[in-house]
């Protein structure tokens, strides 16, 4: 597998000091939208037999041969539905079952994976522990009882919504109508601490992160998030919310999404952005970037250094004991160096060429994140002790 000559520029010292590391050291990733990629029909339609995973396909950025090059030993893959999907319960419900058929079609690849300790078995055993996440809390269809379905399918954490607002959050990226979290979205956080279904605070607005924080009994997760001080884009994290996650023990996972890393990527792309920064849909793309690149020149470049200024930057904030990362790999654009799953190893050599101890480097590739799964599961044993799971609805 061989990627062209970037401008990323890594020492044979550094790089074969990160594949020795990742060799012993598990290495997560929070999140990846692979199988909604594979509902695409140029990737098979959800046919697992058309879509060759075993395969080292170019131009796709997630499958077997480049997991393995990438040394992953974790990965939750996220089943994404947009948010205004008709009978999103139901399509929710095929995205995870299609992370089932993954994990049954490739059982020498894939360990399905439930709880924190089994990222330390899939790594000892030579696999892949695979997670289920729900990305986009509009797929309980607003019942309470639907998080514990998907808890029991096998679901460990759940983003709350996507790119818009539904009935009881609001979305970075839409209206805010709520607030924040309406008290329905109070309950929805309480009795995801009682399941052991960890919060995701991605695509959630400002407001909301910190009421989480408020109320929120178990760490959470940001788990494809950046700073939004380097980078204003609304999906990323506002320096006072950075300053809450020690206290709360939670972990912020840096992503590789170009416009959510460069200022000057995200500026040139702000014509084909609405009001919220969500890409627009009623242009002919083609021709918008066109005009953009007529106007100011190319869209300025992504690169992987410029993550690892990210992730310095949230070091300084929280620490080296609350930082992960979660690549969001959606088949779309990525940064120079960073162009799939198999250049994890790149990005931990950068780092240890920033001068990162190996203790802070498996901090970020798996102990900081085992430690927050762990502490959610303490707290869901602890709650389960003393309250009855949750009923209601929206309107009940």
């Amino acid at each position: 597998m061989s990627h062209p000559r970037t401008l990323e520029t890594t020492s044979s010292d550094a790089l074969a000091h990160a594949r020795d590391l990742i060799a012993r050291t598990p290495m997560v990733d929070g999140h990846n939208d692979l199988p909604y990629v594979l509902r695409y029909p140029r990737n098979g339609g959800g046919d697992l037999a058309q879509s060759r995973l075993d395969q080292d396909l170019s131009g796709r950025d997630t499958d077997i041969p480049k997991l393995r090059a990438g040394g992953l030993s974790a990965q939750f893959w996220a089943a994404y539905i947009a948010t205004n999907t008709p009978h999103p319960l139901r399509t929710t419900l095929e995205q995870i079952a299609l992370i089932h058929r993954m994990n049954e079609a490739y059982p020498d690849i894939f360990m399905p994976a439930l709880t924190s300790s089994d990222i330390a078995r899939a790594k000892a055993a030579g696999k892949i522990a695979s997670f289920v996440a729900v990305e986009g809390g509009v797929g309980l269809e607003d019942s309470l009882e639907i998080l514990s379905i998907f808890y029991r399918l096998g679901a460990r954490y759940m983003t709350l919504c996507h790119n818009e607002t539904i009935s009881w959050v609001d979305s970075t990226t839409d209206v805010k109508r709520h607030g924040g979290l309406t008290n329905f979205g109070v309950r929805v956080i309480h009795e995801m601490n009682r399941l052991g279904l960890m919060v995701d605070l991605s695509h959630t607005s400002h407001t909301t992160m910190r009421q989480v924080l408020d109320h929120t009994k178990a760490p959470v997760l940001f788990t494809h998030c950046n700073a939004f001080s380097l980078c204003s884009h609304p999906r990323n994290v506002p320096d006072d919310v950075l300053d809450r996650i020690p206290a709360n023990g939670g972990i912020i996972m840096a992503t590789f999404v170009p416009d959510f890393i460069s200022q000057a990527a995200f500026d040139w792309m702000k014509p084909m952005k609405d009001a919220f920064g969500k890409t627009r849909s009623d242009l002919n793309w083609s021709s918008a970037v066109a005009s953009r690149t007529a106007e100011l020149g190319p869209k300025p470049k992504v690169t992987l250094k410029q993550l690892a200024d990210h992730i310095d930057y949230l070091v300084a904030h929280v620490g080296h004991d609350h930082i992960g990362i979660g690549s969001d790999f959606f088949g779309g654009p990525t940064p120079e160096g960073l162009e799939d799953v198999s250049r994890f190893p790149y990005l931990i050599a950068e780092l240890i060429e920033r001068g990162w101890s190996d203790t802070h480097l498996e901090a970020l590739m798996s102990g900081n994140f085992i430690r927050v799964f762990s502490a959610a599961e303490a707290v869901a044993a602890r709650l389960q002790s003393s309250e009855q799971p949750a009923i209601g609805r929206v309107s009940g």
